[in-house]
């Protein structure tokens, strides 16, 4: 049981890595397009989101969804590239599931306390 869980942990750790580097790679490649705004952070979102719906069909309709190669891709690669991508399969799991409420309640308070959460730490400090 331990031994699972430090291996998880090493599988999705590797993948975040990989996926942590490839967004700072992504922003480097996109510096200096459109100034003043977020071109890189929204190409990564965009891209991530598709890559973990893909890969979330690819192993659900293989019954892996729990595998090295699942944890590796989706929590470890798309979680390091953009947590955007797994916050969206979690607001898309619950439009599923008929929880329009639970939908609601977490893409509002995720989006505007989020922000609000960033701003008061920054002027917090500031």
């Amino acid at each position: 049981m331990v031994l699972d869980i430090i291996k998880n942990v090493a599988v999705v750790g590797a993948g975040s890595f990989i996926g942590g580097a490839a967004r700072y790679l992504v922003s480097l490649l996109m510096k200096g397009i459109g100034k003043g705004f977020p071109w890189a952070t929204l190409s990564v979102n965009l891209v991530g989101c598709f890559l973990i719906g893909f890969l979330w069909g690819l192993f659900s309709r293989t019954a892996s969804e729990g595998s090295n190669w699942a944890l590796f891709l989706t929590v470890g690669l798309c979680g390091g590239f953009t947590t955007f991508s797994t916050f969206s399969k979690e607001a898309l799991m619950m439009l599923q599931a008929g929880n329009i409420w639970g939908f609601a309640g977490y893409v509002s308070i995720s989006v505007i306390v989020g922000i609000a959460l960033v701003a008061l730490g920054y002027f917090l400090i500031r």
